[in-house]
């Protein structure tokens, strides 16, 4: 037996298990990086569950933005009324997925410091722009583009802040509102008068949420064909 017919077996198998080592694929760092995002994101949920007292939307409702980014996979988004910043964190956990950002108006301090410490504490903090301002005023001369517009500030200021985002929502895009009934005749704050007046406008399609306990409309800007 030649040298080479010797040392055959062991070339053999030093090959074969190289060969499988290379084609085990590596875990993308992004992969690993999103799970760490994921599961902090959950926990501090899990945490604060039953402590989003202050004008926060509940988990449902969360869980239907986050749905509603996901798969319509939006990246430009604006929330008009942070409050401590329950929705906030459903909004950026789902951009964080998209690749997008969110900027939010919150003209409460306290209640705005309370957010910052939240998106921190989620860990999302770096998808998030947090504003303290008055969103009658900041809402106006922001430049936009916006794919996603999520409302729950001062209902009687609903139809205007519509008018403010329309001409910078992208086509595709869709203006969310909270707390909003479609019923005739009820006055809750604006928000029945504010769905009235959105019904009208031919380049929007409208509809409250089916799941939403507390009642949120859709509004989807058409596309031109």
């Amino acid at each position: 037996m030649n040298t080479l017919q010797r040392s055959f077996p062991r070339y053999f198998f030093l090959s074969s298990l190289l060969a499988g080592l290379v084609m085990i694929p590596a875990i993308p760092a992004e992969t690993n990086r999103n799970d760490t995002l994921d599961q902090r994101v959950r926990g501090f949920l899990d945490r604060s569950r039953h402590s989003w007292y202050d004008m926060n939307v509940p988990g449902g409702d969360g869980q239907i933005l986050y749905d509603l980014i996901i798969k319509h996979n939006y990246k430009q988004a604006l929330e008009i009324g942070t409050s401590t910043g329950h929705s906030g964190v459903w909004i950026a956990w789902a951009l964080s997925k998209t690749g997008g950002k969110l900027i939010t108006i919150e003209i409460d301090e306290s209640r705005y410091r309370t957010a910052l410490a939240n998106f921190r504490e989620a860990g999302l903090e770096t998808f998030i722009d947090a504003r303290l301002a008055d969103a009658h005023e900041l809402v106006p001369r922001l430049h936009g583009p916006f794919d996603f517009v999520f409302c729950d500030a001062d209902k009687e200021w609903y139809t205007q802040y519509l008018k403010d985002v329309l001409p910078k929502l992208l086509p595709g895009g869709c203006f969310a509102a909270h707390n909003v009934t479609g019923r005739r005749g009820w006055r809750g704050g604006g928000t029945a008068e504010f769905y009235e007046y959105v019904l009208t406008l031919p380049h929007l399609q409208t509809s409250l949420h089916p799941d939403s306990y507390s009642g949120i409309s859709l509004s989807y800007k058409k596309v031109n064909r």
